[in-house]
């Protein structure tokens, strides 16, 4: 099977999941509707993905990950509702639809984004398993480590970050944090959490975490090169913004050849911390592959 199947395979399985924990309830029509809205325009899926295949590859209970893998799209999906608004990166075209803002209005968006972080932290506190001995414990660590990803020492660390460094000069230590934080810090995340829910050993989690930053990395340099050399239709979001915002980016501060090489850097050292795991960690090795020649 090619990984393009497997990949859509484990997509599907994601939108079973998010419709089995989408916003509903008493809250105002609008609102659901708005944050339904982008949760389900698309995507590639990556985070939930990579949750429940870290889950697997350690034998993990893959029930317990569910409400983890909706929660961390949920996470992701309020930070692009957010990051595309008038007041952040202003822009008009998210997953090749009209963003959040441009639909149901500024107010909200902020509302909707909002109503979404929430609805995660709801999400993985509905389903911690009090009376489960063998994974309460790592259901409160990947819990933990999920809402600390998405917080001020993690990806709101990066956007404030990268949000400072706008119209400044190089700057490689800025760039280090805002890559690590704004962007690695929710791919990092349900990997860590995965192997911490499935109960993984001291050096596992250590081999799982080194994938992780590295895949994480690589994404995030991909993301920059897309935004010089991508085609609109592709990406499914506006292109050139970077350069026209002064971002402060991988390619601005070490050009676009060096950006080529520690992508391709990145994608070995991914690749050497899954050769413990053999054979079981065919599909992510394959994952840093897609991740770091994608073209959308």
């Amino acid at each position: 099977m090619s990984y393009k199947t497997e990949l859509k395979k484990r997509s599907d399985e994601i939108e079973e999941i998010l419709l089995a924990y989408a916003p509903k309830g008493q809250a105002p029509a609008r609102l659901i509707k708005a944050m339904n809205y982008s949760l389900f325009a698309g995507g590639k899926r990556i985070r939930p993905v990579l949750l429940m295949e870290t889950v697997r590859l350690f034998d993990g209970p893959v029930p317990l990950a569910r409400p983890l893998a909706a929660a961390i799209e949920m996470i992701h999906t309020y930070s692009l509702i957010h990051d595309d608004l008038p007041a952040m990166d202003d822009d008009v075209l998210r997953r090749g639809k009209a963003t959040n803002h441009v639909v149901f209005g500024e107010a909200m968006a902020i509302l909707a984004g909002d109503g979404l972080l929430n609805c995660a932290m709801e999400t993985m506190a509905a389903h911690i398993p009090y009376d489960d001995e063998v994974y309460l414990h790592g259901y409160l660590r990947a819990m933990s480590e999920i809402i600390t990803a998405a917080g001020h020492n993690g990806m709101i660390g990066g956007q404030v970050l990268d949000i400072l460094s706008e119209g400044g000069g190089p700057d490689k230590e800025a760039l280090d944090y805002i890559h690590k934080h704004k962007t690695g810090a929710l791919l990092t995340a349900p990997l860590r959490a995965g192997a911490m829910l499935s109960g993984a050993g001291k050096a596992q989690l250590q081999d799982i975490s080194t994938y992780a930053a590295a895949v994480g990395h690589s994404f995030q340099l991909v993301d920059d090169l897309l935004d010089i050399e991508g085609e609109a239709g592709k990406v499914g979001k506006s292109i050139g913004k970077d350069a026209a915002d002064g971002k402060l980016t991988y390619p601005f501060v070490y050009g676009i050849d060096a950006t080529r090489q520690k992508i391709a850097q990145l994608y070995d050292s991914a690749v050497k911390s899954l050769r413990p795991f053999g054979e079981k960690g065919k599909f992510l090795k394959e994952t840093a592959d897609f991740l770091a020649k994608r073209d959308h």
